[in-house]
């Protein structure tokens, strides 16, 4: 009997079935930055409540399963990262 996925399971399925994934070149390296990345998030005192639209909830969450993060984590990284300067816009 097959599993029954959800639709973000399929998404991800198809992805990783069309080749989209790729390993990672130096797992130790990728792990330790992810891991401090993860460190000066989790380091939290207030807390921010926000609403946005489902897609955009959604996109999010693609993107942080691409960058191996929780997808609040992420969010968190990337509000960091704009307050602090380091945010670039991505080129075309």
């Amino acid at each position: 009997m097959k599993a029954k996925l959800t639709k973000e399971e399929q998404e991800i399925l198809g992805s990783f079935e069309k080749g989209e994934w790729v390993p990672v070149k130096d797992l130790s390296k990728r792990k330790a930055e992810l891991m401090r990345y993860a460190r000066n998030t989790l380091k939290k005192d207030k807390r921010l409540n926000i609403r946005i639209s489902e897609r955009d909830l959604t996109e999010l969450r693609k993107k942080a399963v691409s960058e191996g993060l929780p997808y609040q984590t992420y969010v968190s990284s990337i509000i960091h990262k704009f307050v602090s300067g380091r945010l670039v816009e991505a080129k075309n």
